[in-house]
């Protein structure tokens, strides 16, 4: 009941905030991407901010020391919406590539919009291929890290989807070095549901791997194979602290 009651909360208070930012967003179009970037983010960190102090959801990174130092591509687990808002808060200034309808969702897809995200349509592969080729080669020339969730839409905690290539193309033809990424979010913030649970989050980076002279897609499997490792590790841990 009374992580019912603390979610509720969040969720009042989520709402409260985010049609201010969304008209703020828009009204921002005008400034450089890296400035709107500094000022729509704090959204999303606020809404972490407020779901560890409404709700209890912390969070423990470990790894960041193996960041490169020039822009990358994060290619991660994903299991909750939780990880879209607080890697804004752990990685440098990024961008991703997300679903088109994504756009579309009131309020929160006007800021996403104002954000530079590479948006393609999934049901489109050589087009959102060719995209996300495209764009995410300007967006690293410009500073930008680029983030991808190969699995495409959120997983239950202990599964796996079905790793798509484009972000390993992406880093294979771009030459920027991939750094994999291990998060156990689902457990606290769950997919599909509505109730927040108090406890820690894990977010696992892990070695950086330079694409040189790999294929698109012997990448995407050995960083499938490296994520998909370090869950082993992770899974069940988020609500044992």
């Amino acid at each position: 009941m009374l992580s019912l009651l603390r979610s509720i909360a969040f969720a009042l208070a989520a709402a409260l905030i985010t049609p201010p930012y969304a008209f703020l967003a828009v009204a921002l179009f005008f400034l450089p991407p890296r400035v709107r970037y500094r000022i729509i983010s704090t959204w999303s960190v606020s809404i972490v901010w407020l779901a560890r102090i409404l709700c209890g959801v912390r969070w423990r990174v470990s790894g960041l020391e193996r960041l490169p130092a020039m822009p990358s591509i994060i290619l991660s687990k994903h299991q909750s919406a939780w990880e879209t808002l607080a890697f804004q808060a752990i990685f440098p200034p990024q961008v991703w590539v997300l679903k088109r309808s994504l756009l579309w969702v009131p309020f929160v897809g006007w800021g996403i919009a104002m954000l530079s995200p590479i948006a393609i349509d999934r049901g489109q592969r050589i087009r959102a291929l060719k995209q996300t080729l495209e764009q995410g080669r300007e967006r690293l020339a410009s500073g930008f890290w680029v983030v991808v969730f190969p699995e495409g839409s959120r997983v239950e905690p202990g599964t796996r989807g079905n790793w798509q290539i484009g972000g390993a193309w992406l880093a294979a033809h771009a030459g920027a070095p991939v750094v994999p990424v291990a998060v156990n979010s689902g457990e606290l913030w769950p997919r599909n549901g509505f109730i927040k649970h108090p406890g820690t989050i894990d977010v696992l980076v892990l070695e950086p791997i330079d694409p040189s002279g790999m294929k698109a897609e012997a990448l995407s499997r050995l960083v499938e194979q490296r994520v998909e490792d370090a869950m082993l590790q992770l899974n069940g841990k988020a609500r044992s602290r």
